[in-house]
Order: C-alpha cells, then structure tokens, then sequence
C-alpha cells in the first residue's frame, strides 16, 4: 500500500477532499446575489484569495443609450468638412431618441440653425453625453468634468493601435479619464451606437458589441430580416468602458434576448469573465467572434486595437468555461444570436431531420451527428403512426422521408404534428435544398402555421441561391417562430449552440460565489519554499504539493553514497535515484534519472554515476533522491501556468515524456468547481485510458480530480508569486488507490 499524505480516499468526493485541512474549495460559502458596486471596491468579501474581484462592475448606461442632453464638441455646419456629416447624423439620432442637443464650437454662433456655445462650461444645463469630434480629447476631458458630464465618445485615432507613442497617449487619456469620473467610449471609435434602430419590430433583442464597426453590420443588417437590434456598443480601442462593461449591463436589460459580439482583444480577462457570469446567472446568451486563433490573426488584432490577444486555447477554454458560445463567421454571429435571441427554452433534446428527399435527411443527419447534436430513433409506435402518410418502403425512423408527394395536400400537416408531438424531440429541422413550387409553398407554410401552436422549435434550410422566392421571403422570413438559415453548417452550428446553451446555464451556480476569500494553512507552508525568481528543485517542489495535500511518493534526499543505501532501505527496494537541483528541468534527456534498482551495489554505483554526470554537465545539485518507485497507473501530467490575460491557469492532459508530442490537455481558468475539473478530463482525446483499456483496470479518476483541485488553489493562492508548475508524470494508480505526483517542477517569479 502506497503511503498518502491525506489518507485513505472516502466516498464522498468533499469529505475526502475537506479531511486534510486544506481543502481546494472556498473557506467561506455565499449565496447571495452578486453586489452591483464596483469590481475594484475593495470590499473584503469582494475579493478572492488571490486579489482578483469576485463582482461585475455593472455600470449604469441608460444615459448613455438615451440621454436627455448631448453636447456635440467640435459641431460643425461648414460643407466639405467631416465633422458635418456627423453632426448632421447625431441631430438625427438626438430626435429620435427625444434628447436635447448643443453644438459646441469656439467660433461659432449656430449649427444647422442650433445655438452654439464657444466651450464646455456655457451649456446651459447638465449634459448626459458629450460627443467629441476633436483630433485630441485629452484636453477636454478636465471640462467635462467640472461640468458633471456623465459619458463621454472620442472618435479620434492615433492612440494605441499606432504603437508605443500612441500606446502612451492612450495611457494619458485613461488616466484624466479615472480622475474625473465620467465614462468614455473609444477612443478610435465611430458611429455605430447612433445608428436607427427599426422600432417597429417584436420580441426579445440582439445587442451588439464590436471593435471593429464595420464587423458589426451584417447583425445590423437582420433588422431587415424582422429581427430586432436593441443596442450597438463600438467599443474600439476601450480606454476606459470596454466589452464586459456592456456586457454586464446588456446582460441586465429586459428586451435584451443575445448579446453578439466581434472581439479583438480583452482588456481585462476577469472582467470579461465576471460579465459573462452574470449573463450566465440571467440565462442571456453571449455569441462572439474571438479574432486570434492563429498567430497572424493575433498580429493584426493587436496592430488594430493595441491590446493584447492572448494565447488562444486560453482564450477559447474560458469562453466555454463561462458559456460564451464562440463562432468563426459573421454570418455564424448573426444567425446564431438570431436563434438564441428569439427561441423558447427547448423540451427536450432530440433533433429529428425532416425533409422531401432521402438523400437530403441522410447528408445533413450525417453533419449534425458528427457536429454532437442528438438524432433519437423514433419509436416503432411514431413510425407506424408516420406510416399512415409516408409510404412504408421509405425511412422514417429519424431523418423521416415523406418522399415529396405528402406535403403537397393536407399529409404534410399531419406528418408535422406527429413529429412534434413525440416527447423526445425538442427541435424540428426541415433542410429545403431548393423551391419546388408549389409543394415547397405548402411544406413551407405548413411549417410556420405548426410552429405558432407549439413550443418546440422549428428550423428551416432554406437552399435556394436566389432567395427571392416567396415561400422563403415572405412565409418564413414573415414568421417570428420558424428559425430559418440558407446553409446546413449555419444551421446546424445555431442548433447546437442552443441546446448547449440552456443545457450549460440549467442549475448554473456561479463559481465565483464558492471562490476562496481567504487563505488556507497550506499558504503560509508554501510562503516558506518560494524562492523568488528561482526554479526550486523537485524535492522543494514535492515539499510546495506536500503543503496542499498532494501525495508523493516516499523519498529521501542524500548526499552520499553510503547515506543513499540507507535511505533505500527505508524507502523499500525497488526505488528510483534523481538528481536534484535548483536547475534541473528534464533529467531523463541527460541521464539523471536511474529506474528500477533492487540492491545496495546497484545504489552506490547509480550514485555515482549521477554525481559524475551532474559534475560533467556543471549542473549543481543540492543532493540525490532515493524514491519509491510506483509501476503501474496512468501517466498524467497537471499544472500552473500565467497568462497575461487571465492570470495562473489549470492545466491537466496525458503526461510522460511525450507531453509535447501528444499535446493532448485541457485547461481552466480559476475559479472553478468539480464540475469543470471532470469536464476537463472528458475533452482529453485519451481519455479512454483512464477508464482502462486493453485489460488495464480503471483509474482513479476521483484522486485526479482532487489533485487538480487542490493544484487550482495553490494557483490561487500563490498568485503572482508562482510563475510555472508541472506535475509530470502524476501517477494515476487504479481506482481506490490514489494518485501520486512523481516529479514536479516549480518555477517561482
């Protein structure tokens, strides 16, 4: 039996956690609803054990959407300038929006007929919102807020996306605009937020959010298809609101169905993570383009906005982590957002693939499959019943085959009724690779009057290249309950999204809400190993994961020969030897480590073959480990790595000496519950292995669970101080047995 540093694993998975002491989790458990203060109030509750707000900073924009007073700095009337036109365009929206506007100009009396003040301090009453149409705002803003302007939006370029000066200039503006308490959108910002919104549009919203403008204009662009646009926030460069401000307050707003978002950089990784938990906590979807996948991507974006990207599996980890549903395409962002923002909360699951042509069904059931959306088999009773109108030599057991006759008179109805009446099937697909009028008429219509009497969802495909056809312009497109796409890939990408959706925020607890607050024994035993900016060596680093309950094997450091023959018979033969050493990182590639030794001859001569590599190599050791040697497991590695978005994140995937080659893990970012832990594990392609494989008996998934636990809150505890952490290999011994951390590398900052 291997010896434990927490003892003999219980069944309850938190008892046996809790047993050491130094348990993974919060100390302190809350409930309660998040604080709208701010983020950065310094609340002792408001912040977890590692300094990072716990609370979204949900910042009040109703002015800023719809003020009762806007002041226009820099209004100009003159012909031929640029900032006559989009004086022209803010009267405009200040008329549709009911709010009284003022020209601000030094050297003049009107504009476009409106009185004009010569600066800042002669308007007559309080302004919700000042428009800056100046080269610099960074003078204005001291204005600004003598007067108690609430918001502010500079349009000017030449800040950070130009590089270091501009970077400084931006850093300028950020400051002045922390000073003075008001709230700027931009700089390198447009006039997307003035746009006209169609108000003659029903049902739940898509709010927008983008930095680049002109990435936002096909979700703009589905006003016209009867979907309603609420909102459109052009963050640009954010050098003071940003996308997870908007976030939080869209989050909070009634009409409110989806948010849509074009992102280029995340300001803040928490923000952005503490808005997309409360959307999460509201049931809102988030749908987001993410630019920077790949390494040119991650250039331009940081050319264009001058914020950093990130390393994108962290990127893309958290994004799932917190629910964001992440798209590639514009046209993936408007008609995914499209269906979340207006579907009902699905019944059930089950997809059933509805179409005139069998090889239609069987070509997009074979692309939904494969894209994890889950087609039942209809029972043998629904077939039957579909029997009455299909004929029994075509397939209806899911996709269903009406072979194209029956939609033409009153059996396409039927066939659609029974379909939805089955109480597995919560989403209806019908894909219509082109018009046949006048079937493809009736079969769409029927569609639409199926879908206004029932609560399950209706999708359409509609195929057609010209898209002028009536059936689709106006029957579907004229319906607000029929979901209706021109691609398969679209389709099938919204489906998934929404069913994964309110699968993922059914239940949803906040992880923040069980976060550590305040630090746990294992921290002031850990405190005592750092060594900043050292590399500790794998017997301070097996001491840092004994502090935190993490079990290793039985070992002994010596610093001779005759000491290391002892040492092994205390540690029991076989044992493994290792160099140790502030400085070593990969022993194996340079021959320090010696496996499998089962006599005192063998130790000596090991020892000294070690020592003499070590001298050859001019690596300094602080002596050699006698260890327990543990044969048999799954050879998994966990760790700790900063980000400079997120701060420390988890690691875990298949280790050994081939982690790089395999590159198979997963990673979280903290905080986050057991949940989330076993989710990683799933995502691992080898995940197989540790529920056994070719006679090998199941792993102790339980014991890896709780190691990567209790590694998440030294990460959070630590903080900053630890740069690196890699446990690699930890043992995963079978089921019952544990896990052991065979090797450790910690790297302090």
């Amino acid at each position: 039996m291997l010896g434990s540093t927490h003892g003999t694993l219980t069944t309850d998975f938190r008892a046996r956690v809790e047993a050491c002491g130094d348990t993974p989790r919060t100390a302190v458990h809350s409930t309660a609803a998040p604080s709208a203060t701010g983020a950065g109030a310094g609340a002792g509750d408001a912040l977890d054990v590692s300094g990072r707000p716990l609370h979204a900073d949900v910042p009040d924009l109703d002015r800023f959407f719809r003020p009762e007073s806007v002041a226009v700095v820099g209004a100009s009337d003159a012909e031929g300038r640029p900032n006559t036109g989009i004086t022209r365009q803010l009267i405009a929206w200040a008329e549709r929006v009911g709010a009284r506007l003022h020209p601000v100009h030094p050297t003049r009396s009107t504009v476009f007929g409106l009185p004009c003040h010569a600066s800042v301090a002669d308007l007559p009453e309080p302004v919700d919102l000042a428009v800056l149409l100046v080269g610099d705002p960074l003078p204005v803003i001291e204005e600004l807020a003598e007067a108690k302007v609430k918001f502010a939006v500079a349009f000017a370029s030449g800040f950070a996306e130009t590089g270091e000066e501009g970077a400084a200039a931006q850093d300028r503006l950020s400051a002045a605009v922390k000073r003075s308490g008001l709230r700027l959108l931009g700089p390198n910002t447009n006039l997307n937020a003035f746009q006209p919104f169609r108000d003659d549009l029903d049902g739940p919203a898509i709010a927008l959010i983008t930095q680049s403008g002109h990435q936002g204009r096909p979700v703009y662009a589905l006003q016209e298809l009867g979907i309603r646009l609420s909102h459109w926030a052009p963050t640009g460069n954010e050098a003071d609101l940003e996308s997870a401000d908007f976030i939080s307050y869209f989050a909070e707003q009634p009409e409110v169905g989806a948010i849509a978002c074009y992102v280029e950089g995340l300001k803040d990784g928490r923000s952005f993570l503490l808005a997309a938990d409360r959307a999460a906590r509201n049931g809102v979807p988030i749908v987001a383009v993410k630019v920077g996948r790949t390494e040119t991507g991650a250039r331009m974006a940081a050319s264009h906005t001058g914020k950093l990207t990130g390393a994108d599996t962290v990127v893309d980890a958290a994004l799932r982590q917190f629910g964001v549903i992440r798209v590639d395409g514009l046209d993936e962002l408007q008609d995914t957002a499209a269906l979340l923002a207006r579907a009902r909360r699905p019944r059930a699951d089950g997809v059933v693939v509805y179409s005139i042509s069998g090889g239609t069904g069987a070509h997009f059931s074979d692309l939904a499959t494969e894209a994890g959306l889950h087609l039942p088999t209809l029972s043998q009773a629904k077939q039957d019943e579909l029997h009455q109108w299909i004929p029994d030599y075509l397939g209806v057991a899911n996709p269903v085959d009406n072979g194209g006759h029956p939609v033409g008179d009153w059996r396409g109805r039927k066939i659609i009724d029974a379909i939805l009446a089955d109480p597995a099937v919560g989403v209806l697909i019908c894909p219509i690779t082109g018009p046949f009028p006048p079937m493809s008429d009736k079969l769409a219509q029927d569609l639409v009057d199926a879908a206004e009497e029932t609560d399950k969802l209706i999708c359409v495909v509609w195929g057609s290249p010209v898209g002028t056809e009536d059936a689709y312009r106006t029957t579907l497109l004229g319906s607000s309950r029929v979901a209706t796409f021109r691609t398969f890939g679209n389709c099938i990408t919204a489906v998934r999204a929404y069913l994964g959706h309110h699968r993922f925020t059914t239940g949803y607890r906040s992880p923040f809400d069980d976060a550590p607050r305040t630090p746990s024994p294992s921290y002031r035993k850990a405190q005592a190993l750092m060594r900043p900016g050292q590399q500790l060596s794998e017997h301070a680093a097996k001491q840092l994961l004994r502090a935190y309950g993490i079990r290793v094997p039985r070992e002994q450091l010596v610093t001779s020969a005759a000491a290391a023959v002892r040492a092994a018979g205390l540690v029991g033969y076989p044992v493994v030897m290792k160099a140790s050493g502030p400085q070593l990182a990969h022993k194996t590639e340079l021959g320090l480590v010696k496996v499998g030794l089962t006599s005192a001859s063998q130790i000596r001569d090991a020892y000294r073959e070690l020592t003499d590599i070590a001298r050859y190599e001019n690596v300094p050791l602080d002596g050699i480990l006698v260890c327990q040697m543990v044969e048999r497991g799954v050879e998994m590695v966990v760790g700790v790595t900063q980000d400079a978005l997120f701060g420390p994140t988890v690691t875990v995937g298949l280790g050994g000496v081939l982690v790089e080659v395999l590159r198979d893990a997963a990673v979280r970012v903290p905080p986050f519950g057991e949940d989330q832990a076993r989710a990683m594990l799933t995502e691992l392609r080898g995940h197989a292995l540790l529920e056994g494989v070719r006679g090998a008996p199941p792993a102790d998934v339980d014991a890896l669970v709780e190691v990567v636990l209790r590694v998440q809150r030294m990460a959070l505890e630590l903080g900053d101080e630890l740069s690196e952490l890699d446990i690699n290999p930890l043992m995963v011994l079978p089921r019952g047995q544990g896990a052991v951390a065979l090797d450790a590398l910690a790297i302090c900052r």
